[in-house]
């Protein structure tokens, strides 16, 4: 049993801000650029007429009609599938990168994922018939998963426990940042005829050339050095990354908490256990509510949403670049304000507006946005306030948030299983909401947005009562200073306390 005096204390850790670490920090957030670009470009790659003409020339048709129904325009499963391929290939791959992760080391994991992203760009942007565009997206998955698993991992290890939260978010500003750079390609590219959509994809491999660089300049984290037995070179990577030569403390609380991972053997066996069960569900449900925000569905399909109000093509794209501005100047707030405010604060007031803003899109669509026909321009204009100001809201909140404390949350032991985890539940629901978007949009129509409004305050509810804060607290603390003092979640830990030796 663990004496909670002897735990590590921010205060003990000394460390300063080196301009190599900031290196590190922003070359690895370049996998989450790879993540945002492809989240960006598939609504707009699917909104352009060449490229419905080329692989979904039944949709194109449909499209030209214009008293098609505005709501069911683009509902195709293979459109969806277009899209929801790459999470459904993430979703598995994460498990295989969890274990690259632990064997091979974080920035082994993060240069395969690069290599995979490059292969897929080219393959995507020059692909001849639908199979090989879908085996590019498949591609794409795979390289997604190794990222995603890898990177915020990275970034939690390699950063100094009082700026955690702030460096951690580099990982969601990147994708932000890629969402928006692919709304400006989609925006410029789709006056390119009839290859625009080739560039765009294709386009992809830049980030991944960027991070594929990163990765050999970079160094691996301390924790998974040490947690493979290299000890001198962990030690000798924790002095370089924190700048200063007194890194006893922080050693020593790495050390002990490697020592108790080499004692697990089958660490996603150890995630069955009744102590795991705090960070397993809190992880987990964290990306089922991130993805049941609705987010991921306004961010993929955004130019057809923005069509379906009756805004013209360029016009639609050009609210997503609006939209995507919106989204990097918000992740930056939750960049200064997440180590100072916390996590519980930041996400119980995101509930709230996001709360409002989709009752009022729905509320909008439902009195005045018949099947045929468009909205009123000012309308039209509300809707894309409203839609800022939601995606405002997330992106200092749950956009964030989602990758930041599943990173944090669990012991080293079974840190990479329970982040594969969260990871392949990202990507199991982001492939959900994507398959299935178009042709709720269709069914439900406007009331869609009241369906993501429930699940808004019912992730509210959560956070308010489950969910503990974990801003200040190191990395290796969180189990004793955490999970075995909150009011639900110790009674799961106290069982554990007595039967210590039950590691694997």
């Amino acid at each position: 049993m663990t004496n909670n005096s002897a735990e590590p204390s921010a205060r003990n850790y000394k460390s300063k801000i080196t301009p190599y670490v900031v290196v590190c920090w922003i070359f690895a957030a370049f996998g989450g650029l790879m993540f945002g670009y492809d989240i960006g470009i598939s609504g707009g790659v699917t909104a352009m007429d060449d490229f419905l003409e080329k692989f979904f020339p039944l949709i194109y048709q449909r499209k030209l009609h214009a008293k098609e129904n505005n709501y069911c325009k683009y509902d195709d499963q293979l459109l969806q599938l277009f899209t929801s391929s790459l999470y459904l290939a993430a979703l598995v791959s994460s498990f295989g990168a969890s274990k690259v992760c632990t064997v091979l080391g974080r920035r082994p994991t993060i240069r395969l994922a690069s290599i995979l992203f490059i292969i897929a760009a080219i393959i995507s942007g020059a692909a001849p018939n639908k199979t090989i565009l879908i085996i590019g997206r498949i591609l794409f998955g795979v390289g997604v998963g190794f990222g995603n698993e890898s990177v915020p991992l990275f970034l939690s290890e390699v950063a100094p426990v009082q700026h955690r939260g702030a460096v951690n978010i580099l990982f969601q500003l990147f994708i932000t940042i890629g969402i928006f750079i692919a709304n400006i390609v989609n925006y410029l590219i789709s006056a390119v005829h009839p290859y625009g959509w080739r560039i765009a994809l294709g386009l992809a491999g830049v980030p991944g050339v960027v991070l594929l660089i990163g990765s050999f300049i970079i160094m691996e984290t301390p924790s998974s050095l040490i947690e493979r037995g290299m000890e001198t070179d962990g030690r000798e990577a924790l002095k370089k990354i924190r700048g200063v030569d007194d890194v006893e403390a922080e050693l020593e609380s790495i050390r002990s908490a490697c020592e108790k991972a080499r004692l697990v053997k089958h660490p996603f066996k150890k995630l069955m256990k009744r102590a795991s069960v705090p960070p397993l569900v809190i992880a987990i449900s964290i990306q089922v509510f991130q993805q049941f925000t609705g987010i991921n569905a306004v961010m993929f399909y955004a130019p057809v949403l923005f069509q379906t109000v009756g805004f013209k093509t360029d016009s639609s794209l050009l609210s997503s670049v609006i939209m995507g501005m919106v989204n990097v100047l918000s992740t930056i707030v939750s960049i200064i304000a997440v180590d100072r405010v916390g996590r519980r604060k930041l996400l119980l007031q995101a509930s709230v507006q996001m709360f409002i803003c989709m009752v009022g899109v729905g509320s909008i669509l439902l009195v005045h946005l018949k099947p045929t026909g468009s909205l009123d321009k000012r309308l039209a204009a509300a809707v894309v306030v409203l839609v800022c100001l939601f995606v405002m809201s997330f992106a200092w909140s749950w956009g964030p948030m989602g990758w930041l404390i599943p990173s944090e949350i669990f012991p080293l032991e079974t840190r990479t299983a329970g982040f594969a985890f969260a990871v392949s539940t990202n990507m199991l629901f982001t492939f959900v909401i994507a398959q299935g978007f178009l042709s709720m949009l269709c069914n439900m129509q406007s009331y869609i947005f009241f369906f993501f409004a429930a699940w808004i305050l019912v992730m509210g509810l959560f956070v308010l009562f489950l969910l503990p804060e974990t801003k200040g607290v190191p990395i290796e603390a969180i189990t004793e200073r955490v999970w075995r003092k909150h009011p639900v979640w110790k009674n799961f830990m106290a069982k554990e306390i007595v039967r210590n030796t039950e590691m694997n």
